[in-house]
């Protein structure tokens, strides 16, 4: 075991892992991943492809040996800094830290200065002082004065330990969302509903747990015919009750339940029964066979409009291309329910380019059309993309923890401090020293500025 544990915290396994990851992350550049097969064999051969594929270097970022190098570099540094910690424990989790008088005396950048008052007065004011910029503080009778230790900030050794958790939480983040996570496109036409996917790396169907459906698709042009914007009207439902609705767009995707779609294409429908007519307005001629009044109205599809006369209501449910009555082509004719007072709804056909055809009918009221202007839509597919990463949440944490990390290890440092006081002729000599683990600079800043704060001080009690 001791051997085992050797092995992982060895820095050079670090350095051949890391150089190894580098290494395959070239071959992975360089050799496009994820391909057609065809694409691969026609450029490596027959032999060269067999062997390339064997060892999963079409898909190397998701092969075992890859995860595996993975997991072992996390094997690697949480080792290492356990390792590491137990010597660094010692300095951060003792109750009584040590310091080394003479050491301090000898450092260049202590600060020493006079003062004409008393060393009790002297110890009491500067232990005060201290305690509210250090968190631990105490006194040590040294010859005829005292040394007053202080320090700070021991905590943030473990920066670099928040540092290497970070890279930890973003190899174990990868890890799940290559293992438990999926990518993969769908194409849905306008109108119609799916709940499987086909995934992208092994090509098979996956089934989602809720149905999407493209309940319309829109697309703007620019003047030179590219595409501007494309919106799809997505309608998630679950047990074919709807659960969420919203229009798609590029860099603007749906998220449900940790999965992700995003809107990637479009195309047409290659289909003439695909086309649709969509009327921009529909005006209709009622005429009164009781008065012989004829009255013009507007209206839109499936809107129910009121017969003046108390003669019913009338309601235009759809259009019909080229309509037929008994067994004779009439051309295209709109379809309607006419809802007498009383009696049962009737299913009408109006041909648009025969007025008169509704007489033949002898009702109450004839209906004719009178104008019904339109515009053919061509249906399209909305091309999505569909992708669930269970380990993109670690990954955030990952990079947050890192940050925070790198702040407490760079700008951030452990700070020891030692005041003697000393008596001198009439009154005392005070030596202000200390010590950082990094950012010496801003130390020896620190120590002046606290050696001049010292020697301001209004001491009650003077010499």
């Amino acid at each position: 075991m001791t051997s085992l544990w050797s092995f992982f915290a060895s820095i050079k396994l670090t350095v051949v892992v890391l150089l190894s990851l580098a290494a395959l992350s070239i071959i992975g550049t360089l050799i496009p991943q994820n391909e057609n097969p065809a694409e691969y064999f026609r450029a490596f051969g027959p032999f060269l492809f067999q062997v390339l594929d064997t060892l999963d270097i079409f898909d190397m970022y998701r092969s075992w040996w890859f995860q595996g190098l993975i997991t072992l570099l996390v094997i690697n540094i949480v080792v290492c800094s356990i390792d590491r910690l137990q010597t660094t424990g010692k300095t951060i989790f003792t109750r009584n830290p040590k310091f080394n008088l003479e050491n301090y005396r000898r450092r260049k950048t202590r600060q020493d200065f006079r003062l004409l008052a008393d060393v009790e007065i002297c110890r009491e004011r500067f232990l005060q002082q201290l305690s509210k910029q250090f968190g631990f503080c105490k006194v040590e009778a040294v010859h005829q004065g005292y040394a007053i230790t202080a320090e700070r900030r021991r905590w943030t050794r473990l920066g670099v330990y928040g540092v290497h958790l970070s890279i930890v939480v973003l190899l174990i983040g990868a890890l799940v969302g290559s293992l438990n996570g999926f990518e993969g496109y769908v194409n849905i036409p306008e109108g119609e509903t799916v709940d499987s996917i086909q995934q992208r790396f092994s090509g098979m169907p996956l089934k989602l747990p809720f149905a999407i459906r493209c309940e319309d698709f829109d697309v703007q042009f620019y003047e030179t015919g590219a595409p501007k914007e494309f919106r799809s009207k997505l309608i998630l439902l679950e047990n074919g009750q709807p659960v969420l609705e919203k229009d798609v767009i590029v860099n603007d995707p749906i998220r449900y339940k940790g999965i992700n779609i995003f809107q990637s294409s479009y195309g047409k429908i290659d289909n003439a029964a695909a086309a649709t007519v969509k009327f921009k307005e529909i005006e209709l001629s009622f005429k009164s066979a009781a008065s012989g009044k004829i009255y013009s109205l507007k209206t839109e599809l499936n809107q129910p409009i009121e017969i003046p006369e108390a003669l019913g209501t009338f309601t235009v449910t759809g259009f019909e291309p080229a309509a037929q009555f008994k067994g004779m082509a009439i051309g295209p004719a709109l379809t309607g329910t006419l809802t007498p007072p009383r009696g049962e709804p009737q299913s009408i056909v109006l041909p648009i380019k025969f007025p008169r055809f509704d007489a033949m009918r002898k009702g109450a009221v004839i209906i004719a059309v009178t104008r019904a202007s339109s515009v053919q839509k061509t249906h399209y597919y909305t091309g999505l993309q569909v992708t669930k990463d269970p380990g993109v949440s670690l990954v955030y944490f990952g990079f947050v923890l890192m940050i925070v990390g790198c702040m407490v290890t760079f700008f951030m440092a452990h700070q020891q401090v030692v005041v003697e006081i000393q008596p001198k002729d009439k009154g005392v000599s005070v030596m202000v020293s200390g010590k950082a683990n990094r950012n010496k600079v801003t130390m020896q800043y620190d120590i002046e500025r606290l050696a001049r704060k010292l020697a301001a001080m209004d001491l009650v009690g003077k010499v």
